[in-house]
């Protein structure tokens, strides 16, 4: 069992859980994830870390809570404690040889994109970051991206908070204006993260993106979790989940990820006849 440190609701459907997991938090890195599953016979939920703290034990994830797992995760307070967690997983990012970086979060990607930022930012690395949501009711970890960046750029869809459009937006305008980076990484919705990509393609900017594709076992042996990369088939939790954005197929990419959205939403709703409760079985 590993125990739930801390828990904060970030916003309406986002929590925040620092989860003491000694083994994991020990070898860790930014960009890599684990595997949680909140009972014995759960679901296994792949979560990228957004913080660790290897001399108290412990990282930090946040998650939404939209599907029937993380509706679950997010009942559960300090104290509790969930039945499993693996980690790390995955191939940490590479970020040798950035001196100058845009890091780009959309929504609940910016705490995936934090430990990037962080971990350039206190390399003595230029850092800016952009931080996208669509309202002000939704920002979270402000103060967070502010202390790991040289600048901090908000945005937000309706102009509520911060700058009123897209981060691309604001990268646009960075890029016109003569700003040079040796690497932009993106982490958010797969329509954002294409979106970037196109933006710094034409420049030949090196562009990072966190893909986020279905995933089961987190070992590379079922699957599901694959990718087309470069014209290859390549696996997330093995292989990823961080990869070259210019050659990643993004449209195919959001067809798998559509595929199960009729089935997430009865798990989501369904009430069990044993225990008389939604979310429940």
């Amino acid at each position: 069992m590993f125990e739930i440190l801390r828990k904060e609701q970030l916003n309406e459907n986002t929590f925040l859980m620092e989860i003491k997991a000694e083994l994991a938090a020990r070898n860790i890195l930014p960009g890599q994830f684990v595997i949680i599953m909140t009972e014995e016979k759960g679901e296994r939920i792949p979560l990228t870390i957004s913080a660790f703290n290897r001399k108290k034990g412990s990282i930090t994830i946040v998650f939404q809570a939209i599907g029937a797992s993380t509706i679950k995760l997010s009942r559960l307070e300090a104290g509790d404690a969930v039945a499993h967690l693996v980690g790390p997983l995955g191939k940490a990012t590479e970020l040798e040889g950035i001196s100058s970086a845009c890091v780009i979060g959309g929504g609940v990607g910016c705490a995936i994109a934090l430990p990037e930022a962080k971990r350039l930012h206190d390399r003595g690395r230029y850092v800016d970051i952009i931080a996208g949501f669509r309202s002000k009711d939704i920002v979270m970890l402000e103060n967070e991206m502010k202390a790991s960046s040289d600048r901090l750029i908000m945005c937000t869809d309706d102009g509520t908070y911060g700058e009123k459009g897209f981060v691309t937006d604001a990268l646009k305008r960075e890029l016109e204006s003569g700003r040079k980076y040796d690497c932009v990484i993106a982490i958010g919705p797969i329509v954002m993260m294409r979106a970037v990509s196109e933006l710094t393609r034409s420049d030949g900017i090196r562009t990072i993106v966190s893909l986020n594709p279905i995933m089961i076992d987190g070992t590379g042996m079922c699957g599901c979790c694959r990718v087309t990369v470069d014209g290859k088939t390549m696996f997330a939790c093995v292989d990823g989940p961080d990869f070259d954005a210019h050659k990643v197929d993004f449209n195919e990419l959001l067809i798998r990820n559509g595929m199960y959205r009729e089935q997430e939403a009865e798990a989501k709703d369904h009430v069990c006849r044993l225990y008389g409760g939604g979310n429940d079985a």
